[in-house]
């Protein structure tokens, strides 16, 4: 498919699903896939149509073939957080943790890792992770000007909740 071609209907798909028209995003990113089956970024895209009308489970191997052709950049980021998140809410927290666990480690400036995390973890009843996350995330991005006051405080704190100093 020529590459002009391929990336108009791209736009026009993405701006389909941006504008909740999700059924004519799926049928465009369906004529693309099958000219071009091998396109990360294809495969992202539909992951991401599906996850937006509630058809998670469909999207998970979009979004896995999209990591495996070689994804990168910010759509790695977006395809790893929207499959951690999908595998949270299908119920497979295990495979979340792994996933999101990966993008944090991959990307680590990007605190939306820890907070998705967090809640996979609390899902596997690792409470003592999800809260060291979230007090983390927490004391390092807040603005608020008592949580700053008590910043040094709280990440002392963080990992060690179950600790007492008698």
């Amino acid at each position: 498919m020529e590459a002009e071609h391929l990336a108009a209907q791209l736009a026009r798909a993405i701006q389909h699903r941006t504008d909740g028209q999700h059924e004519q995003a799926r049928r465009i990113l369906r004529e693309l896939l099958a000219a071009e089956p091998d396109n990360a970024l294809l495969h992202y895209q539909m992951a991401w149509v599906h996850d937006a009308i509630g058809e998670e489970g469909a999207a998970v191997p979009y979004y896995e073939r999209a990591i495996q052709l070689g994804l990168a950049g910010d759509d790695l980021r977006g395809a790893l957080l929207g499959l951690g998140s999908t595998y949270r809410a299908l119920g497979n927290y295990p495979r979340a943790v792994e996933v999101l666990e990966q993008g944090r480690d991959t990307f680590s400036d990007d605190r939306a890792f820890a907070t998705f995390l967090a809640m996979a973890l609390y899902n596997t009843r690792d409470h003592r992770g999800a809260m060291e996350l979230l007090l983390r995330a927490l004391a390092e991005t807040s603005n608020d000007p008592q949580v700053q006051r008590y910043r040094r405080a709280i990440l002392f704190y963080a990992d060690k909740l179950d600790q007492t100093w008698t």
